[in-house]
């Protein structure tokens, strides 16, 4: 019952911030939802036990009950990343499987050097010390963009195809290797024997990765042959929830990725149902429901995110360290993805416009702050944490609510229109 209450809680303050923003900021509802709940944060930390003692109390207790990283990682993040892959056409992807692929995997690894060396050589000039292994655990789980975050910026901003599936796949799938990193890096900073070799490394990454994307192909395939031989929206609802509630407890099961597994299956499910052409009524109902689905947990999460300012003790300490953060993730998102734009192949179908709107657009949100809060207590998690938090706000409403105006359309269309011109001449 008190996770009821707690979830209770939770949508009854996202339905009144969303209304809120609706009559009055006007803001992208999931942004809206996460300023109003951060002011309300201030407030209270500022005011709260003197003007609403109770108030405070109350909402200090939920946070403190819910296990946000449980929550997110282990939960709503399946829901959130099936929701976003049920989406993608597969056709889309393939085009940009090369990108997708290098900007998941090497970028994610370029910029947690580079966020680890950066902050390791700028951080004492602000008066903190943060041991260089630390400094790594902080880039591994800032560098991957969250998928949740992204997704739901995109619908703002008009961008071409070919970019948004850019974007959209690299932040679905890095993942994997983020994970694998952050697992190995903070096993070395808490103490941990780790064999560093290319092999066992490798072999991590194929479990972790590897492993749920099979095994959400493979759930995906046999739902979806049940799913044609009853066309029905009930069962074909059902069916879904089956898939990406059983398929975390399978994952978990199997110690692989479950976000890749529920990834894997939403797409497979999505692009399968759609070439055999289930019923009208069925394809409505399972799409509407599962945006429907996105929609409301994507208010909770961002709710969530404005309220996890009441768990940081001291954040006025840390807004410098923060501001520093900000600015050396984003030189490092510049890095991850000018580098293998410029010295490989991919350089001719990458305008400077395309490069701006992936730094831009490389969103981070929840995923980060879970990562942060799963670090063992000890005398460098605040730290990490409070940075990670002003790291995540800047995303989500900087870079989040002006996206729309960096993604130029007209100028990017004219790029592609250009660099593709200078391909077929190549060619020919």
């Amino acid at each position: 019952m008190e996770l009821y209450y707690s979830f209770s809680a939770l949508i009854v303050l996202a339905s009144i911030f969303a209304y809120l923003n609706y009559r009055f900021l006007k803001l992208p509802s999931t942004i809206g939802i996460m300023v109003i709940a951060i002011v309300v944060s201030i407030f209270l930390v500022l005011f709260g036990e003197s003007v609403l003692p109770r108030t405070f109390g109350h909402l200090h207790n939920l946070m403190n009950s819910i296990d946000f990283t449980e929550v997110l990682m282990g939960a709503m993040l399946n829901f959130l990343l099936f929701a976003g892959g049920i989406h993608i056409n597969i056709n889309d992807l393939k085009e940009q499987f090369r990108p997708v692929l290098i900007f998941s995997t090497a970028g994610v690894v370029i910029s947690t050097f580079v966020v680890g060396f950066g902050m390791f050589y700028l951080l004492p000039y602000v008066g903190i010390k943060l041991p260089f292994i630390f400094c790594l655990v902080f880039g591994a789980l800032i560098s991957p963009t969250d998928p949740v975050a992204v997704l739901s910026v995109l619908k703002q901003a008009k961008v071409s195809k070919s970019l948004e599936t850019k974007v959209a796949g690299e932040s679905l799938f890095n993942d994997g290797m983020a994970v694998v990193v952050f697992t190995v890096v903070l096993q070395l900073a808490v103490g941990k024997e780790v064999d560093l070799s290319v092999e066992n490394i490798g072999l991590l990454l194929l479990h972790e990765a590897g492993g749920g994307i099979l095994l959400g192909v493979l759930l995906g395939w046999v739902t979806s042959r049940l799913m044609r031989e009853v066309d029905d929206y009930i069962i074909s609802v059902l069916v879904t929830l089956s898939v990406v509630m059983g398929g975390y407890l399978i994952a978990r099961q199997m110690h692989i990725s479950g976000p890749l597994t529920m990834v894997a299956a939403g797409l497979f499910m999505g692009n399968f149902n759609r070439s055999f052409k289930m019923k009208s009524v069925t394809q409505d109902y399972l799409i509407k429901f599962w945006e429907l689905i996105d929609e409301i947990l994507n208010a909770v999460l961002f709710l969530f995110i404005g309220f996890e300012l009441l768990m940081i003790k001291d954040l006025k300490h840390f807004m410098i360290p923060g501001v520093l953060a900000i600015v050396v993730v984003l030189f490092a998102r510049f890095i991850s993805i000018w580098g293998p734009t410029k010295f490989t192949s991919l350089r001719r179908s990458f305008s400077p416009q395309t490069v701006k709107v992936l730094v831009w657009g490389g969103i981070r949100g929840g995923v980060s702050i879970a990562l942060a809060m799963s670090i063992p207590k000890s005398e460098y998690s605040e730290i990490i944490l409070s940075i990670t938090y002003c790291v995540v706000v800047f995303s989500i409403i900087v870079q989040g609510l002006t996206i729309a105006k960096v993604a130029n359309p007209n100028k990017i269309a004219k790029e592609e229109e250009e660099q593709e011109a200078v391909v077929q001449e190549d060619k020919a």
